[in-house]
């Protein structure tokens, strides 16, 4: 019987690809679960998309080419890059045929709308705009603490954190490189004019900020990832906490964060209960920005929430990744489930292709399937 085929959509240049090493995992896996996995880009695909040029490792371990019949399903990994080559991406994929586990996601703002239109979504949505000088002041006027952050950034690069502190205001940040950026300003107008060089006349959003230092000086947030598992289903792979640098702007781990589990961490701020109904709570969120955006943009496999927990124990939803890493859980020392949140792409794939992409979204109770360790 022939085994099935999983083409794993990215960035190429050569033999260089976007995430090596993961990808090299999702081979490993796919293995394992009796399918073939290979690499490819747009690029690849001959007319008709009758056949690909798959990427695949030899004996040696390293990458080599061959041709591939049309692939089964298709997991898309292609990450915005403000290049040509993702321009090229996008027009492929606005005429790719393929069987795609995953529709592509708008922008940090699109994705905003769209759930602000949902009422169940509200009591975790903080305030969110599109960046103007105007509208920063008014933010400003509104709360102590704003995100200025790029609608298609990734990482932790270019978000910009705006504090009032007595008469005055604290601004940190990331660039592009993530290297950290400060400044203090007292005038209200400098800061506008901080911000617009920092935008550079890009398309920015600017965020309610929270009171997330559980630690002082440290931004504070979970991760939460969501998969389809093998039968369809939205199910809650993991969650864990993520510590910020110090006088970090974010508490992304390529910034110098570091991961700890859920539980562990909030029980001493929160007590027993308390835990439990923050975690629950963090779950129903996943479970409901899951569903809403699947069905506004269509199928989707995975989500990456960043949810923010305030000092009195509220849940906020940050930011939503819709291709999204998973070492948090390695970083945690959770190898099955790392495992696990390697492998579920592949599983839901593998389920798309046994039903020919005939499976229809259902939407479910948002408590149902939630467990982490479902």
């Amino acid at each position: 019987m022939k085994r099935p085929t999983i083409g794993i959509l990215t960035w190429r240049e050569g033999k260089k690809f976007a995430e090596p090493a993961y990808f090299r995992k999702l081979l490993k896996a796919g293995r394992e679960l009796g399918c073939r996995v290979f690499l490819f880009s747009p690029k690849d695909v001959k007319a008709h998309e009758k056949q690909v040029k798959g990427y695949v490792l030899n004996e040696q371990g390293k990458w080599h080419g061959q041709l591939f019949d049309r692939p089964d399903a298709v997991f898309d990994r292609y990450r915005y890059t403000p290049t040509q080559a993702f321009k090229d991406y996008v027009a492929f994929r606005s005429k790719s045929s393929f069987l795609y586990v995953n529709n592509r996601l708008a922008n940090k703002w699109r994705v905003h709308d769209v759930l602000v239109r949902d009422s169940r979504m509200h009591r975790w949505l903080p305030e969110t705009w599109l960046y103007t000088r105007s509208k920063l002041a008014t933010m400003l006027e509104r709360h102590k603490i704003l995100y200025v952050k790029p609608i298609n950034g990734t990482g932790g690069r270019n978000i910009l954190r705006v504090e009032k502190i007595g008469g005055g205001y604290r601004l940190l940040g990331r660039d592009k490189q993530r290297l950290k950026v400060s400044a203090m300003l007292t005038q209200l107008s400098a800061v506008q004019n901080w911000v617009d060089k920092w935008t550079k006349g890009q398309k920015y959003i600017v965020q309610q900020g929270l009171h997330l230092d559980l630690i002082p000086k440290r931004t504070i947030d979970m991760r939460l990832l969501i998969q389809k598992d093998g039968h369809g289903e939205w199910s809650i792979t993991g969650h864990g906490i993520r510590i910020g640098g110090e006088r970090s702007a974010t508490s992304n781990l390529h910034g110098g964060g570091k991961a700890v589990p859920a539980a562990t961490f909030l029980r001493p701020h929160f007590g027993e209960d308390d835990t439990a109904r923050i975690v629950k709570d963090c779950e129903a969120l996943a479970q409901q920005t899951a569903e809403s955006l699947e069905a506004h943009f269509g199928r989707m496999v995975e989500f990456g929430l960043d949810i923010g927990i305030d000092a009195s124990g509220r849940a906020w939803l940050i930011e939503v990744n819709p291709k999204p890493g998973r070492e948090i859980f390695s970083q945690m020392g959770d190898k099955e489930r790392y495992q696990k949140a390697i492998r579920r792409p592949l599983e839901y794939a593998l389920f798309l292709a046994r039903t020919n992409g005939q499976s229809q979204l259902r939407i479910h109770p948002i408590h149902a399937r939630n467990k982490a360790n479902g």
